[in-house]
């Protein structure tokens, strides 16, 4: 509270600190919450994040600062000269004896002023050739893979799915991202660049067509769809591209730089895949139509060829004059190969005839020599072979002669065979009683084994007689003694 005033003063007294203090508790108290119309100035983004403008009009600037936490939620960039409507609250800067407002949102100040905008920025781009029709991507007919890149909590996701569903079921890669804020259209700029960046045959299959859609709203809410960086993706994309941003009145830079444009995003979704009940009936009424423009041509044809066949004359009687000739020249070419042999055997005796006497007798004479110097040959030949081929057998004769057993034989020796033929060598192999055939120098005779030598028996005539001598008479030589 202030001092009591002095003697003689009616006024209280304050210290700065203390003015400064009750000035903005006042202005912080009545202008808690305020909504200011006025042009930027004096643009500046701190080191630190924090943004620092005037608002000014004809009459008066107003200091204005928006701290990091507030910048990165604006609903789009501020920029000098740009008019705005700025939300916030007042307040002081003791340090400065200063008011300001602390912004926490940013629109422009009017639609007219937004539009004007836009028409600027939309010039520059197409300026730069963005828009150029030359340049726009012919969507497939039946893509395999579709890029969604929207909000995933909205209703367009799902609207999309189910019309795709319906018509024609494909493969769908969603791209999540905000679709409204300070930091929707990095995202969708991002997403557009992220699916081109898929290569054929990697993890994630690359996207045949891209449809970047956002339901209605007004002018502001769909501000990020009309910002340089996506709009520039969208026209950089080499995959085609299908923009589905609001309703049918609402336009964005976003529909002048994708290939193509749809009203809705379930529009979207009817563009980008035919009704799959449409194609197989018009397949089947175009294989009926085939079938039956085949059938009419071949029966065309048959017609065109029968009448065509009716002008003809019969193929029988056209070959009926060419078989005739060919008849009578094959029976001409078999007379004249006969008469040709007979020419050509009656020029031959005609030259043999002429030979005869003198070329035949010359040759017929030097074979005859040369046969009988060959004969000559021949028989010098044969009788040396007959000399040399008689030496070498009286050779042969010779040594088979000396080798010969019988040459033995004629030394007083003999050979004994049993039955069998087999040449008795020992006398254990011999059997009394055996029957042996005994083969001398001139001729073989039969013997029968006794089982003693000539010598054994001699020797017992001799010791028979030797006892017997003892007991003889004279005279009675021959006598055998009767005891």
């Amino acid at each position: 509270m202030p001092d009591s005033s002095p003697p003689g003063r009616n006024l209280p007294e304050y210290t700065v600190s203390e003015i400064s203090a009750a000035l903005k508790h006042t202005v912080e108290e009545n202008f808690g919450r305020v909504r200011v119309r006025g042009e930027i100035s004096g643009f500046k983004r701190a080191a630190s994040g924090h943004l620092y403008f005037t608002l000014k009009d004809e009459n008066a600037v107003l200091d204005s600062v928006c701290w990091k936490g507030l910048a990165t939620r604006l609903s789009l960039d501020p920029e000098d000269g740009m008019e705005v409507v700025c939300e916030g609250r007042l307040t002081t800067y003791a340090g400065r004896s200063k008011y300001q407002i602390v912004v926490a949102a940013v629109e422009l100040a009017g639609e007219g002023e937004l539009l004007k905008l836009l028409e600027e920025r939309r010039k520059k781009l197409d300026a730069e050739g963005l828009f150029d029709e030359a340049h726009k991507k012919k969507l497939p007919f039946l893509p395999e893979v579709i890029g969604v890149i929207t909000s995933p909590t909205g209703a367009v996701i799902r609207d999309i799915l189910h019309r795709l569903s319906a018509r024609f079921p494909r493969r769908v890669l969603l791209w999540p991202v905000t679709v409204q804020g300070k930091t929707a259209a990095t995202e969708v700029a991002a997403a557009i660049t992220g699916f081109n960046t898929i290569a054929p045959g990697d993890k994630a299959p690359r996207p045949d067509l891209l449809i970047v859609a956002r339901g209605g709203g007004s002018l502001e809410d769909l501000m990020a769809f009309n910002e340089e960086a996506p709009v520039r993706a969208a026209a950089a994309s080499e995959i085609p591209l299908i923009s589905a941003v609001g309703h049918d009145t609402d336009m964005t830079l976003m529909d002048f730089a994708a290939d193509h444009r749809a009203p809705t995003p379930t529009a979207a979704a009817e563009i980008a895949v035919p009704v799959r009940a449409d194609l197989i009936a018009g397949v089947m009424d175009s294989a009926h139509r085939l079938v039956s423009a085949m059938g009419r041509g071949l029966k065309n044809r048959r017609e065109k060829v029968a009448g065509l066949a009716r002008g003809l004359p019969e193929p029988r009687h056209l070959l009926e004059h060419t078989t005739q000739r060919l008849d009578d020249r094959a029976e001409r070419l078999a007379m004249a190969l006969v008469a040709q042999l007979s020419h050509g055997r009656a020029e031959i005796d005609r030259l043999a005839a002429g030979l005869r006497g003198r070329a035949l007798g010359e040759s017929l004479l030097r074979h005859r020599e040369r046969l009988s110097g060959l004969g000559r040959r021949l028989g010098l030949g044969l009788t040396r072979c007959q000399e040399s081929a008689t030496t070498s057998l009286q050779q042969a004769a010779r040594v088979l002669e000396s080798c010969s057993y019988r040459n033995v034989l004629a030394r007083g020796f003999a050979v004994v065979r049993d039955e069998t033929g087999m040449t008795l060598i020992r006398a254990t192999a011999a059997v009394p009683g055996q029957v042996v055939e005994i083969e001398f120098y001139d001729s073989p005779r039969g013997a029968v084994i006794d089982g003693e030598g000539p010598a054994s028996k001699q020797k017992k005539r001799t010791k028979k007689k030797l006892q017997k001598k003892p007991g003889l008479k004279s005279g009675d030589d021959d006598q055998g003694s009767l005891l």
